[in-house]
Formats: C-alpha cells, structure tokens, sequence
C-alpha cells in the first residue's frame, strides 16, 4: 500500500490502490478532447529481438487514448529497420519510427552537424532529442510520455499513471516524473540512485552548505527513472546531456525552467524490472562506471552554474563524506531487506560504492581539466534560429521513411 506522505519540494501523486485502470483510462479518454498525448520510446534493434518490447507493444495495442507513439530506432540497417516497420505495424494507434541511421536521418543529422547543433556522441540522449523534435515537428500533441523499451514487468497502467498529471488540464504540471520500487528477484535493485545520487546529494548538502536544487533533487524518489512526461510547450526550450547524465540533466533544466509547484512526481508501478547494466569496476566507459561518472559529472557542471566553486581539495572532501555516508545507507538497505525477506550481497554493495567513490574523483578531475566543456544537445528553440525550416524537414524525413516501407 503506497503512503501519502508529501516530503521534499515537488508534489508527490501516490498509487493508494483505490482506483481501477478502467476508470483510469476513460478520464484519459475524456483529457484527449482537450490534450492530444503522444508516447514516446527511445529503442535499440536490439531491444525489438528481446520478450520485454514484444510485451510492451501487446499491452499499448490496447490503449485507447494515445494519439500519437513516436519510436526513435537506434544501431538499425536498411533490413532491420524493414523488420522494425513490421513489428511496430500491430499498433493501432498512429505510429511513426525514426530511423537514426538512416540515409535521410544522417543527411540532416551532418548538417546540424555542420552548424555545430547536433548531439555529440550516440545514446539515448540523441534519440530523445530527436523523437522530441519529431513530437514538435509533428504538432499532433499537448502532452507527452516517454518510457524505456526493456521494461520487463510492462503493464499499460504504467503509461496512463504516467502521463495522467500533464495530461489532466485541471492540473498545472509541466514535467511528471514516474517511480517505483526497484525490487526483483527476491533483492534490491538500483544500485545507481541506492548508492551513488542519494549519498552524494546528501554529501553535497554537507560540503557546499544549503542548497535549493540540492533540496530538489533529493525529492525525487527515483532520480534517474527513465520514465517521465512533458507539457509539449516544455520541450522547445529543452536542453539535455547526450550521456548518462540524461535524467539529471532533464531535472535540471525543470528546475531552471519552472517553478517547484508545476513539477511533480507520481508512482507508476508496483513492481519494475528491466535490463540491468554490469557493475564493469574493470571499464570506466562501459556499464555502471560510465554511468556514475557522467552523473557526477552533470551534477558538478550544474552546481557550477549556481555559483559552486570546486577545487581538487574539495572534491576530496566530497569523496570522503560520500564515501561514508553511502556505506552508512548500506546498512538502512541490508535492514530493510532483511525484513523483507530479501537477499542482500552487502560485499558486492560495497564494491560499488567504493568503485563510485573512486568515479566521482575522476568526474571531479575531468571537470577542472574541462572547464569549458559543454555536452548539453542545444535546445530545439535554438536549432529553428539557426535553420528556420528544420522542422519542415525532420517532419518529411521520417515521412518519407515511413511511407517507403510502408508505415506511412
């Protein structure tokens, strides 16, 4: 039974099990008269070769109120993309794939390119960017979703919980973020958000002194959930990390762009599991090493804009306070697994922390050696400035691509 306790700075809407996703979804019905929602999903190929999107499609052929789903297609040929035409042909709703790689895909991406305004490196930031501009281009939509594709415990009611807030129009949200508790196979999951953005925000509050995005972020019971939704007007102004500092970019740029009352934060599942990223302690460019430095990163550079100065000796400091405070949350974890009849490896727990640990110095000497560094994707806003007609373009490449295999 979910709680309905409200703690941080954003609202937080509660799944107190009282309501059916049969009502859920004809209120939805009834908002789609007034805000148009779209859906979209970020995917590798490889994820169409897998049982979680298989599912996740079956259950989105049964959603009636989205207008739009809109499908960035990453590391995908000519034939594979003919496949992605046909397994994506089941949905009912209006559906269109963006094909990254793509022959027209790449011509605008050069360009862009050319103008020194296309995503840096490839990732899930770049697809994101890209279907966002295609939601824009498209303009069917007020409301927006996006969710993973390797869900493997999807259920539709994910969807509707998530896009409910912004799609509501007696509501005043811009951004919704969805969580959930990350617990699978009889033991706790997330190491990331456990052990890595939970401690070190508290580290944070402890070295650089009271902060008001510091007290943001902490309210988000999962920060780096990859599920959220967007007021459409939201997107334009948007600027994201291309790495995997994604997520926390994207509450950064809430919290730049919005009051703390227009965001919010709802419960999306009773139970979530998908793909799950190797510790790689070997690999500082693979798995969740990777993915701890690009967040520390991104947090620094956002703490910098606010006027934080860093030095080598406080990143020291940090490294020690959230070294001990993420062994101290270890053992909240090991409790309250154990209390829940979880198993708990509390040896491989600390690896992580300690491999984090060694990860926020390397973010903190990139960032002194890279003072100028800018991997934020530029906003779409800037994007028209600079080419008027880019939108006209996006919009007929996909098309085209659409219609000449046959999904248009």
């Amino acid at each position: 039974m979910g709680d309905f306790y409200q703690n941080g700075i954003i609202t937080t809407l509660h799944n107190l099990r009282s309501r059916s996703l049969e009502d859920l979804e004809k209120e939805l019905m009834s908002f789609k008269k007034h805000r148009p929602m779209s859906l979209v999903l970020p995917s590798l190929y490889s994820e169409l070769e897998g049982p979680a999107l298989q599912n996740i499609v079956d259950e989105l052929k049964q959603v009636p109120y989205l207008e739009e789903i809109v499908i960035g297609l990453d590391r995908a040929d000519r034939k594979q993309f003919e496949f992605a035409v046909d397994y994506f042909s089941a949905l009912p709703q209006r559906h269109r794939i963006l094909w990254n790689d793509g022959p027209r895909l790449k011509a605008l991406d050069e360009e862009l390119r050319k103008h020194d305004l296309a995503p840096s490196e490839m990732g899930k930031g770049r697809n994101v960017w890209y279907c966002f501009g295609y939601v824009l281009a498209a303009d069917r939509c007020e409301s927006v979703a996006l969710h993973d594709c390797d869900i493997l415990t999807y259920q539709r009611d994910l969807v509707a919980r998530l896009i409910y807030p912004v799609a509501n129009p007696n509501f005043n949200y811009m951004f919704c973020k969805g969580y959930y508790a990350r617990v699978a196979d009889q033991k706790m999951n997330g190491r990331v958000s456990r052990l890595l953005v939970t401690p070190l925000i508290r580290a944070l509050k402890k070295v650089c002194g009271p902060s008001d995005f510091l007290d943001y972020l902490d309210s988000y019971r999962y920060p780096l959930a990859g599920e959220f939704s967007f007021r459409t007007d939201v997107i334009s102004d948007l600027r994201i990390p291309s790495d995997w500092g994604l997520e926390v970019g994207v509450l950064s740029e809430m919290k730049r762009n919005y009051a703390t009352n227009r965001l919010c934060q709802v419960d999306i599942a009773d139970a979530y599991d998908h793909k799950h990223q190797e510790l790689s302690a070997e690999d500082a460019n693979a798995g969740l090493s990777k993915m701890s430095t690009d967040i520390c990163k991104a947090l620094f550079r956002k703490l910098a804009t606010n006027g934080e100065v860093f030095s080598s000796e406080k990143f020291r400091t940090i490294k020690a306070t959230y070294y001990r405070i993420g062994l101290d949350f270890i053992e909240s974890y090991q409790n309250d697994a154990i209390i829940n009849g979880l198993r708990f490896d509390r040896h491989s727990e600390e690896q992580a922390v300690e491999l984090f640990a060694q990860n926020l110095m390397a973010a903190g000497d990139y960032f002194l050696k890279n003072p100028m560094d800018t991997p934020f994707i530029p906003s779409w806003n800037r994007v028209i400035s600079a080419i008027p007609d880019i939108m006209e373009r996006l919009q007929a490449a996909v098309e085209a691509d659409n219609q000449e295999f046959g999904s248009g």
